[in-house]
């Protein structure tokens, strides 16, 4: 693949990220390192990672690898990373953290740094931590991850820097409408974990017939309806094949009517969530969790 058919979005500070990524969660870090290594060296821009995941490390190696083989430079890489719950809090806090996590990464700087849980009592300290590394230059852009609509506004009213991103579950089967319309509407851009709904989506009938109408797999079409939607797209695999299939969506479209017959198949129903991160909607209504990095 060739990274210059690579769509970018540019984000709310002016830098500019691949719409298509490599996410590397659940990876153990000896398979990390070679997923990343392949990702970067067959045109994978976008490498998505964080220290909850257990495998930064993994990630650094993997990097420095294609670097070594002078495949990539690190400033073609735009590297994400996350905060980990444990580690927010104070200025002081989160710089150990963040700093531990460069180490781990094999880089003095991140392109974009993400609070990976809003964790009631932290979440705007945090963000306020942030925006300090953001100014001293260890990352080029600042964001979250699973903010709800209530959250994300309380951290606006509290913020100097606007959130670039929110990262949160997007495919065919969860929509997430009211927080996307909301974000989209102070400039935020979202960030798509699990894409593909963790494989529930690729037997999915009319995804399927799509798909047979212009020849390309279930998955591809699930990406194409994506891109569309202007999501950034996170998608995961170690088959060197499937990364190069999962690129090849750039050479057709899919039409207004079969994007509607795909948007139908919202259930608004997560693939996977966890209860002790669950909110009801109340700004107070999650249990903070600190776990292990590697752990959930």
């Amino acid at each position: 693949m060739d990274k210059n058919l690579q769509p970018s979005i540019t984000l709310n500070n002016g830098v500019k990220i691949p719409q298509l990524g490599m996410g590397v969660w659940k990876t153990p870090v000896k398979e990390t390192a070679t997923m990343v290594q392949n990702a970067l060296e067959n045109g994978y821009v976008l490498i998505d990672t964080a220290k909850q995941y257990g495998n930064e490390e993994g990630v650094g190696q993997g990097m420095q690898a294609a670097i070594q083989d002078g495949k990539v430079a690190r400033d073609d890489i735009f590297l994400t990373t996350k905060i980990f719950n444990g580690d927010q809090g104070d200025y002081d806090h989160v710089r150990k953290g963040v700093e531990g996590q460069l180490r781990a990464l094999q880089t003095d700087h991140v392109d974009l740094l993400l609070e990976h849980w809003p964790v009631n009592g932290r979440y705007v300290e945090t963000w306020k931590a942030l925006e300090a590394i953001l100014a001293d230059g260890q990352a080029r852009a600042i964001g979250v991850c699973n903010f709800d609509n209530g959250r994300m506004i309380n951290l606006i009213d509290h913020a100097k820097v606007m959130p670039a991103v929110n990262q949160i579950e997007f495919n065919p089967g969860i929509l997430q409408n009211n927080i996307r319309k909301f974000d989209q509407s102070e400039g935020i851009k979202i960030e798509a974990w699990s894409p593909l709904g963790h494989g529930r989506l690729l037997s999915a009938p009319v995804i399927m017939k799509i798909a047979q109408d212009h020849n390309k797999t279930v998955a591809q079409v699930i990406l194409r309806w994506g891109l569309q939607h202007g999501v950034i797209e996170l998608s995961k695999t170690s088959h060197v094949s499937r990364m190069k299939e999962n690129a090849d969506i750039f050479d057709f479209t899919l039409t207004p009517y079969e994007m509607i017959q795909i948007d139908a198949l919202d259930k608004d129903q997560h693939a996977i969530w966890y209860d002790k991160f669950k909110w009801s909607g109340n700004p107070d209504g999650v249990d903070d969790y600190i776990g292990a990095p590697g752990k959930w």
